[in-house]
């Protein structure tokens, strides 16, 4: 599949649905031809169709640019949660997550694609013992992956964009890629998505575009709010992407507000970022 520069698509889990009609017919009123899409895992943003999603996928005439798996029992009610149960991050839960991988790897192969984003979890720094141990993991993702001739991209959010390019230099793997989120950076309260992006530019695989205001308040998530109308500068955050370079997929992404606000959310963004970049 080759894509225009700096194609707009949606992320299917955005949306809520449940099905690749509904998607299809959500992807027809926004405009827009291209999704990142949720591997189907039952915990996470299952599809009716089971594991025959895969086959409709293809069948249904759009373009998907890659797939997205979150793993069972992540819990985001408040960053701590997420800190404990987030990606890679528990020991204990490490080997049945590779098997999840393994999973969501075959999945991503069934779906014609070679790209698959995830949440790591929240990577130790430098010179905490729990480090090694979490790089290695990292190191066993990146072997599984490139098995099945498959890139990862870790999505950006839980630590500091200085963290993950000195994680990213330490594991030299080099199918191991950033799934940029530069609202992640503020509802963390972690990062300057701008600066972040100079920093990442030469791993960004992928893009979530997705807008939001700094907690007021510390141990809370931040807002997160429609493109525009936060402290992202998702102008500038576009512009800068430029800049560096990135030519690849832009996914709107939007996690609050019922279906009907989501989809009115994104059909805004989608006028917004075709605005900024013409």
């Amino acid at each position: 599949m080759a894509l225009s520069p700096l194609s707009v698509g949606v992320c299917s889990w955005s949306l809520q649905v449940k099905s690749i009609p509904e998607l299809k017919a959500f992807m027809d009123r926004l405009g827009v031809n291209l999704v990142q899409i949720a591997c189907g895992d039952p915990h996470h943003a299952a599809w009716d169709e089971g594991d025959d999603m895969p086959k409709s996928a293809k069948a249904a005439g759009f373009d998907v640019g890659g797939a997205m798996l979150g793993f069972p029992g992540e819990d985001y009610t408040t960053p701590h949660t997420i800190q404990k149960s987030g990606g890679f991050g528990d020991p204990a839960l490490r080997a049945e997550r590779i098997e999840r991988l393994k999973w969501a790897l075959a999945r991503t192969r069934e779906l014609g694609l070679t790209d698959l984003m995830l949440h790591a979890g929240f990577i130790p720094e430098v010179g905490d013992p729990a480090r090694k141990p979490f790089l290695d993991t990292l190191g066993k993702v990146s072997q599984l992956a490139a098995e099945k001739g498959v890139m990862v991209a870790f999505e950006t959010g839980q630590e500091t964009s200085t963290l993950l390019r000195r994680t990213l230099d330490d594991l030299k793997c080099s199918n191991l890629k950033v799934n940029f989120d530069p609202a992640n950076m503020l509802l963390y309260d972690k990062d300057d998505p701008i600066q972040a992006v100079e920093r990442l530019a030469p791993d960004i695989r992928t893009v979530h575009v997705k807008d939001a205001n700094r907690p007021k308040t510390s141990g809370a998530w931040g807002e997160e709010v429609p493109l525009g109308k936060g402290q992202t500068d998702t102008r500038t955050f576009l512009l800068t992407l430029k800049k560096v370079g990135y030519t690849g997929p832009l996914f709107i992404e939007r996690e609050a507000g019922d279906q009907q606000q989501r989809l009115n959310d994104i059909a805004h963004g989608v006028r917004f970022i075709r605005d900024v970049l013409g």
